[in-house]
């Protein structure tokens, strides 16, 4: 078995994880991560942070936006402008109104100004504790991380239910790693 069929029989089993989770802890896990905040030995105090809408039972980051927000980080979303290509950031606030984009995702109209991120939540539907992540197999955040860390630093924080950790991720050579997961149980730096 080569490692695309592994991955998809693993996003498979992931993806059921995800829903059992959200099911039980929607509406307080967002709020747990935002309640707790960022990791102290993160090594940014403020800058432009892009967070994500919950794409069927993905975990929110909207209470996180929020705090960030009021803690002075200019927060963003990501949009997907072409299938091979990274993603580009534009600002939002939540509150703010968005229009459907790629996949039917919610995101910032297209006069919100476009963004840099420092610090990305990812959304995912696997992770381990070496700071792979499973997605949905496009490859969008390994090819934005790949740009983004070619010209500065930037930090990846996973976002997920603790429900999602698995022992192994299975990876591939374009796999970029986290720096940091977030769950609504705890917060720990990737090995």
């Amino acid at each position: 078995m080569d490692i695309a069929d592994v991955k998809r029989q693993a996003r498979a089993a992931a993806s059921k994880r995800r829903a059992e989770a959200h099911a039980l802890l929607k509406d307080v896990a967002g709020v747990k991560m935002a309640e707790r905040g960022l990791p102290p030995d993160i090594g940014i105090s403020a800058g432009t942070v892009s967070g994500f809408i919950p794409y069927k039972s993905e975990i929110t980051t909207i209470p996180m936006l929020e705090r960030l927000g009021r803690d002075g980080w200019r927060t963003s979303l990501p949009i997907v402008i072409g299938m091979d290509e990274p993603l580009l950031f534009r600002d939002w606030v939540p509150g703010e109104p968005l229009v459907a984009g790629a996949f039917d995702i919610p995101v910032p109209l297209e006069s919100a100004a476009e963004a840099v991120p420092d610090l990305l939540l990812v959304p995912m539907l696997a992770f381990d504790r070496k700071g792979y992540r499973l997605g949905y197999g496009g490859g969008f955040y390994d090819r934005t991380l790949e740009k983004l860390r070619a010209v500065k630093r930037v930090v990846a924080i996973g976002v997920a239910y603790h429900a999602q950790m698995v022992d192994e991720v299975p990876t591939g050579l374009h796999d970029a790693p986290l720096d940091y997961v977030m769950t609504e149980q705890e917060t720990f730096r990737c090995a």
